[in-house]
């Protein structure tokens, strides 16, 4: 369970950006991160846990190791959720400009590493997802999937939780179409946020 007085940060791309106001340090956007925060003090207001969201639009894990210092480490996070991945197939499909795995694979190691060795937080990885809307997004499958395995590996060795987004939508889009949960496979609706809120609180509460 979360500690008393506890920092959660959220670092990644829009899905966690979600439009939040930067020029106010507690803005948590209108995604996912400020349905997990506004839920857990309803059902934890004892612990008085803070909550930054510093998730930035567009984003690749490339963007996150140069930024890592200043908006990870310099805040001394007790926990760490990184959703970050579709960004990198978004990237070469729209513009041609291939990130390798093995590129994605060092970027995100060394947040990692840094998050790791400098603040001993605990890490919350997400996987990335891509909800198959459309047969254009399918085609990315050929990108991300390997991506996709790339962070599962580094959670095997890194991770304190891991949230397997991609296979819970996967399961989800049998239940309801997939443009129930996103309207274009990347973003999130309001109801694909509620379920990435419910499964990062369900997850996060087996630490």
């Amino acid at each position: 369970m979360i500690k008393k007085n506890s920092l959660i940060l959220f670092q990644g791309d829009s899905i966690t950006d979600a439009d939040r106001n930067r020029e106010d340090n507690n803005s948590l956007g209108y995604g996912f991160v400020n349905m997990i925060a506004s839920r857990w003090e309803a059902l934890f207001p004892e612990l008085n846990t803070r909550f930054i969201n510093r998730g930035i639009s567009g984003d690749r894990a490339i963007n996150l190791k140069n930024r890592w210092q200043e908006e990870c480490i310099d805040f001394a996070p007790d926990y760490v959720s990184i959703l970050i991945g579709i960004n990198e197939s978004c990237i070469r499909y729209s513009y041609n400009e291939i990130t390798t795995v093995d590129d994605f694979r060092a970027n995100y190691r060394d947040i990692l590493v840094q998050t790791r060795e400098k603040t001993g937080a605990k890490i919350i990885i997400c996987e990335p997802f891509l909800i198959p809307v459309s047969d254009e997004k399918k085609v990315w499958r050929e990108d991300l999937n390997p991506k996709i395995d790339v962070v599962r590996e580094l959670a095997r060795e890194f991770a304190d939780v891991y949230i397997p987004y991609d296979g819970l939508f996967a399961a989800a889009c049998c239940k309801r179409e997939p443009s129930f949960w996103s309207f274009d496979g990347v973003h999130t609706n309001q109801v694909g946020n509620a379920f990435l809120a419910e499964h990062w609180i369900n997850s996060v509460m087996s630490i």
